[in-house]
């Protein structure tokens, strides 16, 4: 959904300035476009993201084998189809964003909490996957033009010229994209996957001819027994974990979906298909190497930069800085976008708050986050690990005390009779599920003495909110449920 000064204004009568605007406002259900191909191309291309193929390698270093690694996948895809399911039915009941949605359990005010986690870490994955994409492109410049290496030498701020001029314009290139909206968005989606597929596909097919024809099915020592079980749990944990920031505002993509069934198929296909054909690539490329070799690769850029013909290897960087802006708009953009207009929905529409987005993942030098373990490890780690409990505690409220009963026009109102104002626009309950469930998460997380137990703590989390607040927390079956009709704006 795209916000300019023009557009035509909603009936917002009773509705505050200080919770509503044109981009916060629920979606009208006959104006949405996204269906179940704009669902599938969401995981089709956040999936195949070269982070998560560093992850799935990585299992194949622990000595997972090729059938450890698949089990793992098809546990964690079964997982994420529910739980992605679940939170995208209620984005598209109440066509509302991820911050207006956590105002149902938090309060109107108290939703500020959950929407400030996710927006704080997806902003620093922005301009970290930015620079990764960064990087991809500078090697690629290098490659071309091998005298550009000069301007490698050098450092400002920690990150070389031709890293600034490469960081610089995909940073623009994204700014731009997302200015348009949502509607782009999924546009740019609908060519990034099928460009995603048959890049990666093709990857895999050479690396089998490459091979021989024949792929190393594990490392030389292979994990056996309990070891192997608990490795195959623990990625499966693991992989669920990567995609809780999207379990958490699947709604900001799903209030654009034409109905239930087109995020089911779209979740089918793009979750347990496409993760199995992502095991499959991962599988492929790690043996296939490992048969070459016997070295474990880190990245498919490792592979890539491999390629003899000089026109491959540009075509293959390319698709790779295709998927990669792809992934960041998706899972690092468009969250924080959402939270900055709730923050000041006077002062900021869709575009103004994605360029004050990227403005703020540019001047924290993610280049220097992502070379710090203590950040990566401590700081992003244990926001992350706060995301279980908050999806613990909406999703209890909505679906096992609310039964999916919701007042949409409350919402956006500071009437202190209203559904969510709670005390002063802070559910106390929510609050006090969450706080002890996201302490045991964050010390499970980061604690070493934890380490054996830490894959799982988004799980821990999450069940520890559910059932707190679902002991403590008020019943409500009997809930106004009132969609938002009359003051719902078209979606795209």
């Amino acid at each position: 959904m795209t916000a300019t000064d023009n557009q035509p204004a909603a009936d917002t009568t009773g509705t505050s300035s200080r919770l509503y605007s044109y981009d916060l406002a629920p979606t009208k259900k006959e104006g949405r476009r996204w269906g179940a191909y704009n669902v599938f191309t969401l995981w089709a291309n956040d999936v195949h993201s070269l982070g998560n193929y560093a992850f799935a390698i990585g299992l194949f270093a622990l000595g997972l084998s090729a059938w450890g690694i698949l089990l793992a996948f098809v546990l964690a895809s079964l997982l994420l189809f529910l739980l992605l399911t679940l939170s995208g039915y209620m984005g598209h009941k109440a066509g509302v964003p991820f911050p207006v949605m956590s105002r149902i359990a938090f309060g109107t005010k108290g939703a500020q909490i959950p929407a400030a986690v996710r927006g704080l870490v997806a902003i620093a994955w922005f301009g970290i996957q930015t620079y990764l994409a960064s990087a991809v492109l500078s090697a690629l410049l290098v490659a071309l033009f091998p005298s550009l290496r000069a301007l490698e030498q050098t450092t400002v701020l920690g990150l070389p010229p031709l890293g600034w001029v490469t960081f610089m314009f995909l940073w623009a290139v994204q700014v731009l994209i997302v200015s348009y909206g949502m509607h782009v968005i999924r546009k740019y989606m609908a060519i990034a996957a099928p460009t995603t597929l048959i890049t990666m596909c093709a990857l895999a097919i050479w690396m089998f001819v490459r091979a021989g024809g024949s792929i190393s099915w594990s490392t030389a020592q292979p994990l056996t027994g309990g070891a192997m079980w608990l490795q195959i749990l623990q990625g499966a944990a693991l992989w669920v974990v990567i995609y809780g920031t999207f379990v958490l505002n699947f709604c900001d993509f799903t209030r654009s979906a034409k109905s239930r069934a087109s995020i089911v198929r779209g979740n089918l296909v793009g979750i347990p298909v496409n993760m199995l054909f992502f095991a499959a690539i991962v599988v492929v490329l790690s043996g296939a190497q490992f048969t070459l070799d016997g070295k474990v690769i880190t990245s498919p850029t490792d592979i890539v930069q491999t390629i003899p013909n000089l026109v491959m290897l540009a075509a293959a960087s390319i698709a790779l800085l295709v998927l990669t802006i792809a992934v960041n708009l998706l899972a690092n953009f468009v969250a924080p976008i959402y939270v900055l207009v709730n923050l000041f929905p006077r002062r900021l529409n869709f575009r103004r708050a994605a360029l004050v987005s990227a403005i703020i993942g540019l001047v924290i030098l993610p280049w220097n986050l992502y070379n710090s373990p203590v950040v990566v490890n401590y700081f992003l780690g244990g926001l992350g690990a706060l995301l279980g409990p908050l999806f613990g505690v909406i999703m209890a409220d909505y679906w096992l005390l609310r039964r999916t009963r919701v007042n949409v026009p409350a919402l956006y109102t500071e009437d202190e009779e209203s559904d969510y104002h709670y005390r002063h626009g802070y559910n106390p309950k929510a609050i006090g599920a969450f706080v002890p469930a996201a302490a045991i998460a964050v010390i499970l997380a980061l604690v070493p003495a934890f380490s054996p137990v830490a894959g799982f703590s988004w799980f821990i989390g999450a069940l520890l909110g559910a059932v707190i607040y679902a002991v403590i927390g008020d019943r409500r079956p009997d809930a106004a449920d009132v969609d938002g009709e009359s003051i719902a704006v078209a979606a795209e």
